[in-house]
């Protein structure tokens, strides 16, 4: 049998002829309207309440009439508002609409953002090629984007981001829609300021960006020249998600005075105000100990365990994006935020899709099933896969109020925890990435076209193996031509002016 060439243009017959291209292009939308139509009326039949989005209507309401933002508590649950007042502003036009057709925008909205979550990180990861061409690569990203958003809708964390009809999913495409961007792009670092602005715990990128441009800075620096030429896109990036998240901090206190001066001097500090910290819907490390300790006041381990998670995990996110690794330093970073906050719900994890697409696409780049590295790493994408999919956090007791997850046996414990054991996985899968492809140097910020860092020191190539450097098999494997040649190249390439394709 003839062996499938992955530099095949594109012709008039074949899998990759046009016909063929926009066969595959229509399936994948195929499926992806079954698979979001089918998950729409599994949710209706679930009965599914949308809590939050009420929540937010009423902020919206609340701001709108004048009313106190921090004594409000909005349902029958009697939930309180937990957002910098910004978010209050933007729920406003929700208290426009009825609630039937809220529901509705709020899902079909919600459906799309995940779309948009697959192409940002396709794009960030770069999605391996299998034909030459314009048209191929475009229609490529177009069938791979539809296809993942049809499987990738199933994991929990998705799942119920839409039954509360939650944020998260607006949150991880302002962050991706940042740093997909070239790093010269003027607008990189905004969206990263406005999730911030909205939820906190976004601002996390901001301090990696900094970082970063701090140690970029510092290899840049010569003396006897002062601070000239050390400026870097990253120093920027991270101030232009300062000065946007400051903008929204403005606003708000233009606003919303008496809102503004309460958040920010009592509501910040008040980390067990969104509910109780042990229960199962909490997968931060905080939640993790909590159960772990069987109560809720975790003393010092609590802050020991974050501040660890918080450094191990910024140093692996800095140095992937100093070697050019900006899809794992993304991910590294996300998973981290998630790690050390004080509340992290399972819905928060939505990054599972980056997460997903990034060890998927690494898998394929590294060889598939056809290295032993490759088969390893989609090992570790199907766990990860299942992990997420199975809802196994809510096989444990976990009535309301009930305080039962204070009295886990081990096996509960284990159940309870997979998300935050997912993201130590994660962090070390990514730990192990950096190790195995190391290169000495710094890469440029914006230096290739694509305004994804391209990896530096390594050259993929189609087979999974690296130029200069030996497979999982021990095959070196000879030069690949540049992209710019006729070549084929093994990833989609971004066009220069950052605007995707």
């Amino acid at each position: 049998m003839t062996a499938l060439k992955l530099d095949q243009p594109v012709g008039r017959r074949g899998p990759f002829s046009r016909a063929g291209l926009h066969r595959r292009v229509l399936a994948a939308a195929l499926a992806c309207v079954l698979s979001f139509t089918t998950f729409w009326i599994a949710q209706r039949l679930a009965g599914v309440t949308m809590l939050d989005l009420m929540v937010y209507r009423a902020e919206g309401w609340t701001a709108r009439t004048g009313g106190d933002l921090y004594d409000m508590l909005a349902t029958s649950a009697r939930l309180p508002n937990t957002y910098p007042p910004f978010a209050s502003l933007l729920f406003l036009p929700l208290t426009f609409l009825g609630v039937p057709e809220m529901r509705t925008l709020a899902t079909l909205g919600n459906l799309l953002l995940l779309v948009a979550v697959v192409h940002l990180t396709l794009r960030l990861t770069g999605l391996p090629s299998l034909a030459r061409g314009k048209r191929a690569p475009r229609a490529q990203q177009a069938t791979a984007t539809l296809a993942l958003s049809a499987l990738l809708v199933w994991c929990e964390p998705v799942w119920t981001t839409l039954r509360y009809g939650q944020i998260n999913l607006l949150l991880a495409v302002l962050v991706l829609w940042d740093v997909t961007r070239r790093d010269t792009n003027r607008w990189a670092g905004i969206g990263i300021g406005i999730a911030a602005g909205i939820k906190l715990t976004p601002a996390l990128f901001a301090v990696w960006l900094a970082l970063a441009g701090l140690l970029r800075a510092r290899r840049l620096y010569q003396p006897g020249q002062g601070l000239r030429g050390t400026w870097n896109p990253w120093l920027r990036q991270a101030c232009a998600a300062v000065l946007s998240f400051l903008g929204t901090v403005l606003l708000s206190a233009l606003v919303l005075p008496r809102d503004s001066a309460r958040f920010w001097t009592e509501i910040v500090f008040a980390s067990d105000r969104p509910g109780d910290v042990e229960i199962t819907a909490n997968q931060s490390l905080r939640g993790v100990l909590a159960r772990l300790l069987h109560t809720p006041d975790t003393g010092l381990w609590w802050p020991a365990a974050a501040a660890v998670a918080a450094l191990a995990g910024l140093a692996l996110a800095t140095t992937a994006l100093l070697r050019g690794e900006r899809a794992w330093a993304a991910v590294a970073c996300a998973t981290t935020a998630l790690l050390v906050s004080p509340i992290s719900w399972s819905h928060h994890w939505v990054w599972a899709v980056p997460m997903l697409i990034l060890l998927g696409t690494e898998a394929v780049r590294r060889g598939g099933l056809a290295t032993r590295t490759g088969r390893r790493l989609w090992a570790a994408t199907g766990a990860l896969g299942l992990l997420f999919a199975s809802f196994a956090l809510w096989w444990v007791p976990h009535r309301p109020h009930s305080h039962a997850e204070l009295h886990q046996n081990g096996g509960q414990m284990l159940l309870s925890g997979v998300y935050p054991i997912a993201g130590v996985a994660l962090l070390l899968l990514a730990a192990a990435h950096l190790r195995r492809t190391g290169a000495p140097g710094v890469s440029e910020p914006g230096g290739n076209e694509s305004g994804v860092s391209a990896p530096r020191g390594r050259d993929h190539r189609p087979d999974g193996r690296d130029h200069h450097r030996a497979d999982g098999d021990g095959t070196p494997a000879p030069p690949e031509a540049s992209p710019r040649t006729d070549a084929s190249s093994p990833c989609l390439r971004v066009p220069a002016d950052g605007s995707g394709t």
